[in-house]
């Protein structure tokens, strides 16, 4: 399908456009040319989505992807923060997409999550009984220098958009400047190329977004909090004895640690700190918590790869103009969990719109934004909830409270695991926190909380025996 191009709205007006005026000159036609800047999973989905719906139509656009790092290496020089979990959701519905993780990209399978507090531990099991869970690195591992032989997710990914028709290029992109409404990218390997879109997937760490800001009135890098990711050299015996097929929550009174955990990954164990202005006086701190050696003895591993990547905690500005569309954690992304699940939605959306609708402020506003929106309302959920988590983190007694509902509803098959779920699912990040807060206003979980509230407060060895739980 060839479509008409016509020219194109002046650099002055190209961030002006008002939602409702006319798009001719912002639809993509045969021969139109995407720069996708950053090959991560929102990139990566990005070009392969619009490829595939391009093709569907027969649309022949040309797809460069602009990434000067190769994912075949281990630490810094493929490195992508290495990454964590994929949820068992997200597995499902790459699977639904024909995209099935290979064997060597899944470092582990995760079938439980362990929560530990100062109450004690308790396990957690899927409430689907099923291994969905797959522990991964983004890059290719930690700093161990040299080719890697285990897989990459956004290597993955990446060979998956090339398969469609992408070109990756390998360079940084090092300049922008808008050429007749048209954004053009300066790069080291040559003179500026102009672009018909400019699909924005670099994620919160990239000088390139303070570049765009710079040149775009109205587009803002999203705000952001430092987090704090490490990686433990244990071997995979003692992976196998530490911290076995689970990950590993840690519910501490911490001051400014929102989040943290240890996830196990092939010969290594990934801890992930998230927080409030997080430094290295809070990583110690955390890392010989009492609790925290108890069970991950961390001072008899190397430590041998570590950084402080930032992270997204909300788009300042919509995230698109004419001609430009942020994607993944370069706009809307889930508040800290599911990063890549959102990156699927949101590029998927994206490249729906320029495919079949177009590239101008107005197109992205109507068929973009929402898939975007939904997350971002979501989001205010989520900070209720971690604002509600908080207050058990620094009560002992609800704390002793939440271990006694997990403990029996994981004894007691059959049972609906209403605390268990509801964790599960903020930790996974499986379900939407809209949906995690609808499970915990039900009636039984109300029920079976006031019920461990009671059994609680109760002296020691008065509550009997296993009693009853409500449904």
């Amino acid at each position: 399908m060839n479509r008409v191009k016509q020219h194109p709205h002046s650099v002055a007006d190209s961030f002006s456009y008002e939602v409702g005026s006319e798009t001719s000159g912002y639809e993509l036609c045969n021969g139109s040319r995407i720069a996708v800047v950053g090959s991560g999973p929102a990139g990566s989905f990005f070009a392969y989505f619009l490829l595939k719906m391009a093709a569907a139509v027969d649309l022949e656009v040309e797809v460069d992807i602009f990434e000067p790092r190769s994912f075949s290496h281990c630490g810094p020089a493929g490195c992508n923060h290495c990454g964590g979990v994929v949820s068992e959701s997200l597995v499902q519905i790459l699977a639904t997409e024909g995209i099935n993780l290979s064997r060597d990209v899944v470092q582990r399978g995760i079938d439980a999550y362990l929560v530990h507090t100062d109450a004690g531990s308790v396990p957690i099991a899927s409430p689907a009984e099923e291994c969905r869970i797959a522990a991964l690195y983004r890059g290719n591992g930690p700093r161990e220098g040299g080719e890697a032989t285990s897989g990459s997710f956004d290597g993955f990914l990446q060979n998956m958009a090339v398969q469609r028709g992408a070109r990756v290029v390998r360079q940084l992109v090092t300049g922008l400047h808008w050429h007749d409404g048209f954004p053009v990218l300066e790069h080291a390997g040559g003179a500026g190329e102009r672009y018909d879109l400019l699909a924005v997937a670099t994620g919160v760490n990239s000088n390139f977004l303070q570049r765009l800001e710079d040149g775009a009135g109205d587009i803002a890098r999203p705000k952001s909090t430092r987090t704090y990711i490490c990686e433990f050299k244990l071997g995979t015996d003692g992976i196998k004895q530490v911290l076995g097929n689970a990950v590993h929550v840690f519910l501490l009174t911490l001051p400014r640690l929102e989040f943290a955990a240890v996830v196990p990954k092939g010969e290594y164990a990934t801890a992930i700190m998230v927080g409030e202005d997080l430094d290295q006086a809070l990583v110690r701190e955390f890392l010989t918590d009492p609790v925290v050696q108890n069970v991950f003895p961390s001072t008899t591993a190397p430590c041998v790869c570590s950084c402080s990547p930032l992270i997204n905690m909300g788009a300042k500005t919509r995230p698109y103009g004419d001609r430009i569309v942020m994607i993944g954690d370069s706009g809307v992304t889930r508040l800290y969990k599911d990063g890549i699940g959102s990156a699927y939605r949101t590029s998927k959306a994206a490249a729906s719109t320029a495919v079949f609708h177009g590239v101008s402020r107005d197109d992205f506003a109507t068929h973009f934004w929402p898939a975007c929106r939904t997350i971002a309302n979501d989001n205010a959920i989520g900070r209720f909830m971690f604002a509600a988590s908080g207050i058990l983190k620094h009560s002992a007694y609800l704390r002793r409270v939440v271990q006694r509902m997990v403990a029996r509803e994981q004894a007691l098959p059959g049972r609906r695991p209403h605390m268990s779920k509801m964790l599960w699912n903020m930790f996974t990040g499986s379900a939407p926190y809209t949906e995690i807060l609808r499970d915990a206003m039900h009636p039984g979980f109300f029920g079976n909380f006031l019920l461990s509230m009671a059994r609680e407060a109760l002296p020691a060895g008065a509550s009997g025996g296993r009693g009853e739980t409500v449904q």
